[in-house]
């Protein structure tokens, strides 16, 4: 399959409850970044600032999302349940997403890279 050339496109590949939750954690990003921009990057749904703030992505047994290093460290202890790397968290399709979460790492990264632009 070819790569989606749009959040609406990337999304169209989904259905059922993935569907629902990746649309949620879209408005969720957008809600927590309100200036960001939509767009597709690496393949995976992007909102950036400038920079990307935040991927995410339906895979087989998670979701996927890329909220960047400096986010993953800060929160570390807030995700110690969830599988992490540099800069990933997966949080599994059969338990329920934490949005609000997700809406945090946002936030932090929207603050973060306003701080690093300085």
């Amino acid at each position: 399959m070819a790569a989606a050339a749009s959040v609406d496109e990337y999304l169209a590949g989904f259905s059922g409850q993935r569907r629902v939750i990746l649309e949620r954690v879209r408005a969720t990003v957008a809600q927590a970044a309100p200036a960001a921009v939509e767009t597709i990057s690496y393949g995976l749904p992007t909102f950036k600032m400038g920079r990307a703030i935040m991927h995410f992505a339906g895979m087989k047994n998670h979701l996927g999302v890329y909220p960047m290093p400096a986010a993953i460290q800060a929160f570390a202890a807030r995700l110690a349940g969830y599988q992490t790397s540099k800069g990933a968290v997966q949080f599994p399709w059969d338990q329920p997403i934490p949005l609000e979460l997700i809406a945090e790492l946002t936030r932090f990264n929207v603050e973060h890279l306003a701080k690093v632009d300085q």
